[in-house]
């Protein structure tokens, strides 16, 4: 495949400014129509070293408006990369809606390079490539337009880049000693490199191949296809879509949460001294976890009046303060807005060692804009397989993740209202909303069911909790972060 890129001969200088003059006019103005359109777009560059990448890069930032650019190049990972999953770092700087990421040495980098060097096993790359492709499915599905550059020279080029970048005075500390190393190990590169190729070129992921060695032309042939990409993304928004209504969903008859035994009670002496050992235990627990470095996500969803505000400070009340933090979701801002769905909560994965507590989570996705239609209902459709893959990393990164669904009875919902109307430090708790979504009981009920049955998996199962009574609901809740603490550190 790469041995087969056809090489050109470069243009000269009079055609090349003619040709800049009318792209750099163009570019600006696409740009400003991905800004208006909101279409966050990715730009990766990939290929052998001294092939032009950066210089690339470079160019894109002359002739766009670069104050709509960001520009992302990866090292090694710093320590606070180091203790959380491998694609947190992208995950965190993924452009917003309306801009445009250019990205070197990202998530395709270190799978080169391991499997280059020997560090991986075949299996193990291919599952890391897989990973990725899940990776950037999920940003295509989710309106990403990504453009994948592989720049390439053959070996001979390749020398002769290097030996000219190093001879120029202006240049020459761009060439670095793994540069000699990595030119020395050329078939291997290309080896693995035309299989990571074929492996991750994927329908709205496909890899562009381009001969780096004219060196006016590969530019220019970037930057025409990300042209040609914006404007063929545009033609797509310009066709008239389908507007899909909300629907009201009736509960299955035998849903998972009529199953449940809402009546279950513990005595308050029993209570008390349950809840002062589960702490204990805990606290214990996460010490070990903390000096392992393994971390915890507790994940709570519920109705309104659950109990997820109780239940979160039994938690925290055996947990060292210096070592969690509470993520209260709300609705998002427009920063969150402008991102991926997943974003703002991407950006709170805890480091090695560390607890993070989300009040509500990325599960509103198919619940409250569900139902609110505040999504597509083809975007909340996918978001199960989405959600699924990115808790399935999570556990494969040794995250210990507890996910719970606290149940009351629509009744019980209705005397904790009455309960914080009437008690002057709780009514900020109570809102018209609040009531608006009572009405839509049975559409949660059956979203709820389908949510769990789709997205409690093996490695993420889902914990559904009796809350009618807060003292057993706690209880329960707290023996379960303990005993899932317990099987993870052994």
């Amino acid at each position: 495949m790469l041995h087969k890129i056809r090489k050109r001969k470069d243009i000269g200088k009079a055609e090349y400014k003619s040709r800049v003059a009318e792209l750099r006019t163009e570019l600006v103005i696409a740009q400003q129509a991905v800004r208006q359109h909101k279409i966050p777009v990715i730009i990766l560059f990939a290929g052998v070293d001294g092939a032009g990448k950066h210089e690339t890069v470079d160019l894109l930032n002359e002739w766009m408006d670069p104050r709509w650019l960001r520009t992302c190049a990866y090292g090694p990972p710093s320590d606070e990369e180091r203790e959380r999953p491998a694609h947190w770092r992208y995950w965190r700087d993924l452009p917003p809606k309306g801009q445009i990421g250019l990205y070197l040495s990202a998530w395709y980098s270190a799978p080169l390079l391991d499997h280059v060097k020997g560090r991986t096993e075949p299996d193990e790359f291919r599952a890391r490539l897989e990973r990725i492709n899940r990776f950037e499915q999920t940003l295509a599905d989710n309106g990403a337009l990504i453009l994948k550059f592989w720049m390439h020279l053959d070996q001979d080029g390749q020398l002769k880049r290097l030996k000219s970048l190093a001879a120029d005075p202006l240049t020459n500390w761009e060439v670095r000693p793994k540069d000699w190393e990595h030119w020395a190990l050329y078939d291997s590169f290309v080896e693995v490199s035309q299989e990571l190729i074929t492996e991750t070129d994927k329908r709205g992921a496909n890899w562009q191949l381009i001969d780096a060695s004219p060196e006016r032309l590969r530019g220019l042939e970037v930057a025409e296809s990300v042209l040609e990409a914006i404007d063929q993304r545009l033609t797509l928004l310009s066709r008239p879509g389908k507007t899909v209504a909300t629907r009201q969903h009736k509960p299955r008859k035998n849903h998972v949460l009529s199953r449940l035994e809402m009546d279950r009670k513990i005595d308050k002496p029993d209570y008390r001294e349950e809840l002062r050992e589960l702490r204990a235990r805990l606290g214990r627990l996460q010490r070990r976890a903390h000096d392992r470095h393994y971390s915890s996500i507790i994940m709570l969803e519920g109705w309104d009046a659950g109990g997820k505000g109780g239940a979160i400070r039994r938690i925290t009340s055996a947990l060292d303060s210096r070592n969690y933090q509470v993520i209260p979701i709300a609705a998002p801002t427009d920063e969150e807005l402008a991102h991926h769905y997943l974003w703002r909560f991407w950006r709170h994965i805890p480091m090695n060692g560390k607890v993070t507590i989300y009040d509500r989570s990325w599960y509103g996705r198919v619940l409250v804009e569900r139902i609110e239609g505040y999504c597509a209902e083809a975007d909340w459709k996918r978001a199960y397989d989405e959600i699924n893959q990115f808790e399935h990393e999570l556990v494969d990164d040794d995250i210990i993740l507890c996910k719970f669904w606290i149940h009351i009875t629509r009744e019980e919902q209705l005397r904790r209202f009455k309960e914080r109307e009437a008690t002057p430090y709780k009514q900020w708790k109570i809102t018209e909303e609040d009531y608006r979504n009572r009405e839509r009981w049975d559409d949660y009920v059956a979203a709820v069911d389908e949510m769990v049955r789709k997205t409690s998996t093996g490695h993420a199962p889902w914990t559904l909790v009796e809350g009618n009574q807060k003292y057993y609901a706690r209880i329960k809740m707290l023996r379960t972060i303990c005993e899932a603490m317990e099987e993870r550190l052994g």
